[in-house]
């Protein structure tokens, strides 16, 4: 199979080869509870991000729970409790799930497929794009390729007009008038985040509940699940301020930064694209060589390490760069 695939090469793949063909896939599951992922589509519309949308219970969920619970007055458990369901009774007009026609742009190529490890390697292609298009539309909408397999039939065609289901995922608006990139506008509506943003004074990130939260004055007008460093890159525990935003930046991959780059690499300029190291977007701190900045792997958010900085989901940081702007402080504190 070529590494660069055009939109015709993929366009007769069904869900069940699409799944097939990325590198690193979870395994597809029937066990997805209505119930659940109602909960993640709400909360996910409110600000209270549950992460990856696969209508299964887990350590993002909790804390999406916890944040909305501490926010609405009711005790923290974590849990989806009567109490809860009835917060989130009035939010119900957001199904858990929806039917969408396949677009011409989910299924356009070009495809990059397998992506490379190597940086050396991923820096001689022409993007770090998305692997195949149902990896494309699983971001669109906020979940898992695996889940989009459990949503539809394994056979269902990838192809322009094609009816599936996904996660209930649409925005009220998409007039990003305040962007001037129009790249990161396309960025923006193809992630489906919402242009209608609460604006935050500041962020803060806690080491001890693994989540960054936006404050405006006293009030939480956005949470969302986060790794933050490893032993090796523990957080830069301070106050900084947001500097910078690059908008679907490359990657400048320096090896005297990465305490696990192997012996013998060089420096090398990685194309942009959102499985690139930073995914969709980098929010420079004032803090050297430290940023806020999305992924390529967003199931991994919260259970796996990072080189110091905040890593997010590509829709969650894209999201988060429309509630702040240069100068906004953000707090890291244990």
């Amino acid at each position: 199979m070529k590494r660069v695939l055009k939109a015709a090469a993929v366009a007769a793949l069904t869900i069940a080869a699409a799944t097939a063909a990325r590198t690193e896939t979870a395994p597809a599951g029937s066990d997805i509870d209505r119930t659940v992922m109602h909960v993640q589509v709400i909360l996910d519309k409110l600000g209270f991000s549950p992460g990856v949308i696969d209508g299964k219970e887990g350590e993002s969920l909790r804390l999406a729970l916890r944040g909305f619970q501490e926010t609405h007055g009711l005790e923290p458990t974590g849990k989806i409790d009567q109490p809860t369901l009835h917060a989130l009774y009035p939010f119900r007009g957001n199904r858990p799930t929806i039917q969408v026609r396949i677009a011409r742009e989910d299924v356009s190529g070009p495809f990059v497929n397998p992506i490379p490890k190597d940086p050396e390697e991923q820096a001689k292609l022409p993007c770090l794009c998305y692997r195949t298009a149902l990896e494309k539309i699983a971001e669109r909408f906020h979940t898992s390729p695996a889940t989009l397999v459990a949503l539809n039939s394994p056979d269902t065609p990838l192809k322009t007009g094609q009816v599936i289901t996904v996660p209930g995922i649409l925005p009220s608006s998409r007039d990003y008038a305040q962007v001037k990139d129009t790249g990161w506008r396309q960025t923006l509506s193809s992630l489906n985040v919402d242009a209608r943003q609460p604006q935050g004074d500041r962020v803060v990130v806690d080491k001890s509940d693994g989540v960054l939260r936006v404050f405006a004055g006293d009030r939480v007008v956005g949470q969302f699940p986060v790794t933050m460093g490893s032993a090796h890159d523990p957080l830069p525990i301070g106050n900084w301020k947001i500097t910078t935003f690059s908008y679907n930046p490359k990657f400048h991959y320096n090896p005297d930064l990465f305490w696990d780059a192997k012996a013998g690499d060089e420096e090398q300029m990685l194309p942009a694209g959102p499985n690139g190291p930073v995914g969709v977007i980098w929010m420079d701190l004032t803090k050297e060589h430290y940023g806020i900045h999305g992924t390529s792997e967003p199931q991994t958010i919260g259970r796996t390490e990072s080189h110091g900085c905040i890593r997010m989901t590509n829709w969650d940081a894209a999201r988060l760069s429309l509630m702040v702007k240069r100068g906004t402080p953000a707090i890291f504190q244990e």
